[in-house]
């Protein structure tokens, strides 16, 4: 099993050439789509806390509902956004890379290269 992961969008061209970047180094981490497998609250919090951001720097607004959903006011809380991204995977942005040296959104994909 590898200790790196990626939260990865086949249908994303970033995600993609992220995962490629990443096979490219000689790594193959352990892919997870998510838009299949979900998200836990947990899994949301942990990640954002290893990244050292909040959840609005994990939300996908394009192509999403999240305006519509009120989901991009800067005072929205966590919690709800981690509520939202549980119940609407596509609401998290990606590719998200979780490595022993930390986590991070990879756009740009050349960003896990801080990672590996």
């Amino acid at each position: 099993m590898s200790d790196i992961v990626i939260y990865h969008n086949p249908k994303c061209g970033t995600s993609r050439n992220t995962l490629a970047l990443l096979q490219d180094k000689g790594l193959e981490p352990q892919v997870v789509e998510y838009l299949k497998t979900g998200w836990t609250k947990a899994q949301l919090q942990a990640l954002t806390k290893k990244m050292g951001v909040g959840a609005h720097a994990i939300l996908r607004t394009m192509g999403t509902e999240a305006e519509a959903l009120g989901l991009t006011k800067p005072d929205t809380p966590d919690e709800v956004l981690f509520e939202a991204m549980v119940k609407d995977p596509i609401l998290v942005n990606r590719p998200i890379v979780d490595t022993p040296k930390g986590a991070a959104l990879c756009r740009p994909m050349e960003r896990v290269l801080d990672l590996i």
